[in-house]
């Protein structure tokens, strides 16, 4: 058999593939954003969770991601085949990819990034290659980035409108050099003299260095281009229709990483959305558009930009006007959540907040109690428990809001505080007003010991890293706010007499009840030690000696897992 026989049952197995992919999902991102749209979104404003680290490109199955891959890196081939057109064997003959356009504008741009990931990823490659001296792959992957970069530029154009007359120098300028690469590559690769091989090296490395930094470039000027679009369609249009569209497409662009954030901040995309929520012909737009909004503040420009425009004022007027709806007021909740992030630098800036921090703070504790969901709840509590970092004065306040109870009542209800993400808001919530002496008696009251033991057992159920994470942490916080509130003899009285000197002494104990966390194992020794105070007949003498006799960093020794060293 031929060989253009075997590529084309190779070319039909992948194309099969391709769509088998579609039907067959991985992890299903949706579900994820439907029950809780803002888990992932809020990773960078919950209290104690780590910050993402890269696009939510790498947020898929990783088989998805390979199918995905595989469909743009064969379609050169595939389109030849499928046109019946022989593949060619002269080295000046590159059949050039044009994918069907026939997508929508936010489509269109995925493409173009998955595109650019792509490159990047080669031209990457082709470094490590060329460190290796491994000419003939450094030739076919530098062929490979040619045919890439052409596609790219002819998927682009086929969609884009009005581009600048510095976007075509720059394609221009890329083409070209990527051409002499290519060249440059081919004599490599039929050199045989290791001195020529040498001498050649270095001009290989400098037009690699000129490509990428025509390719950074040339992305830059399209991504600002296509938000300087989606922002005159918001600011121009009249149309509910023209402007849900572009704001859906400005969204999508914003899960694509901080820097795209950064761009739309600095073309005034801030300014613009907020425009949207102080028209009342926008209504029905504006969940979407705060949701929008919190995805661009999570960089500094955002924030500048939401300062400058008097964005915490429409904030507080959307959560404090009773005709918006839950959805309105939630992802309203969802920005204040997110620029008072006790992880971001640059919050502290924000002096407007203080001005209207009551308001604020009163809207979100109705709106935890009147919460529907534990969407709503998880999101107006997120931002109650980010304030509370942000400034001591809401903890007087949540207490003259009567919040502890509220609170308290809401995690009872298991429709509302149904996941540890949940949980996690609620004791960071009352560990930090814990440290008012008057919460005592608010705890008592509302059954907050029984509430704490409770969250000492907390376990995940489906094994997830950031479940399991948030676990932790409701752990750890748990434990805190016991400590704390234990220096009152009515609180630690009910504490041992509910068996949380047993539990404590167990976490301690048992690195797989703690899930061989440190912090928990730190808190629950605090708390042991606070305890045993009020009542030392509740532990046994080995417990005494080993967890709270010893100095603390002495007994946390014991108890964690150390790794030997042989050095």
């Amino acid at each position: 058999m031929s060989l253009c026989y075997y590529k084309q049952i190779i070319c039909s197995i992948s194309c099969i593939l391709s769509i088998s992919c579609n039907l067959v999902g991985g992890c299903n991102i949706t579900v994820l954003r439907v029950v809780y749209s803002k888990v992932v979104l809020l990773y960078p404003i919950l209290p104690f969770l780590p910050l993402p680290s890269s696009m939510h490109l790498i947020q898929v199955d990783s088989v998805q991601r390979w199918m995905e891959d595989l469909k743009l890196m064969t379609d050169c081939e595939c389109m030849c085949i499928l046109q019946s057109k022989p593949i060619s064997v002269e080295k000046d003959e590159q059949s050039e990819l044009i994918l069907s356009s026939q997508y929508s504008t936010c489509d269109n741009l995925q493409l173009l990034l998955k595109r650019a990931w792509i490159i990047s990823t080669e031209l990457t490659r082709i470094a490590q290659k060329l460190e290796k001296n491994r000419w003939q792959r450094v030739h076919s992957m530098t062929v490979r980035v040619n045919c890439h970069v052409r596609s790219m530029i002819n998927e682009y154009n086929t969609f884009t409108r009005n581009s600048s007359e510095e976007m075509h120098q720059f394609e221009k300028l890329l083409i070209d050099k990527c051409s002499e690469f290519t060249a440059f590559t081919e004599r490599c690769v039929q050199a045989e003299d290791e001195e020529i091989l040498k001498s050649m090296k270095s001009c290989i490395n400098e037009t690699l260095t000129t490509i990428a930094q025509y390719f950074d470039q040339l992305i830059e000027l399209v991504l600002t281009h296509e938000a300087q679009n989606l922002l005159r369609q918001i600011e121009l249009s009249d149309s509910v229709y023209v402007t849900e569209s572009a704001i859906s497409s400005l969204f999508s662009l914003t899960q694509e990483g901080a820097h795209l954030c950064r761009i739309i901040a600095k073309e005034g995309g801030v300014a613009a959305l907020f425009k949207i929520c102080r028209q009342d012909c926008f209504r029905c737009l504006y969940p979407q558009t705060l949701r929008t909004l919190a995805s661009i503040c999570c960089v500094e420009e955002g924030m500048h930009q939401l300062e400058k425009v008097d964005g915490i004022l429409c904030l507080a007027d959307i959560l404090t006007d009773n005709t918006h709806s839950e959805a309105t007021h939630a992802e309203a909740a969802a920005v204040i959540a997110q620029i008072t992030s006790p992880h971001l630098t640059f919050t502290q800036h924000l002096s407007s907040f203080l001005e209207n921090m009551e308001e604020i703070v009163t809207a979100l504790v109705k709106l935890c109690q009147e919460a529907s969901s534990g969407e709503v709840f998880l999101l107006a509590s997120a931002a109650l428990a980010n304030i509370t970092f942000f400034d001591t004065m809401a903890c007087e306040i949540l207490l003259q809001l009567n919040a502890m109870k509220i609170l308290l009542a809401a995690c009872s209800d298991k429709h509302i505080v149904d996941t540890p993400y949940s949980r996690d808001q609620v004791v960071t919530i009352l560990a930090n007003m814990s440290v008012l002496d008057q919460c005592a008696s608010e705890i008592i009251q509302g059954n907050g010991v029984q509430l704490l033991m409770e969250m000492l057992f907390e376990k995940s159920s489906s094994g997830n890293s950031a479940e399991v994470a948030a676990c932790e942490r409701v752990q750890q916080k748990s434990a805190v706010t016991l400590a704390r509130l234990s220096r009152d003899p009515e609180v630690a009285d009910a504490a041992v007499k509910l068996s949380c000197i047993p539990r404590l002494i167990k976490l301690c104990r048992s690195p797989t009840e703690r899930n061989n966390s440190d912090s928990v194992l730190v808190a629950c020794l605090a708390a042991l030690r606070r305890l045993a105070v009020m009542s030392p007949d509740g532990l046994e003498d080995s417990d005494f000696q080993q967890l709270v006799k010893p100095r603390l960093v002495d007994s946390f020794l014991l108890c964690t897992n150390m790794e030997e060293s042989f050095v």
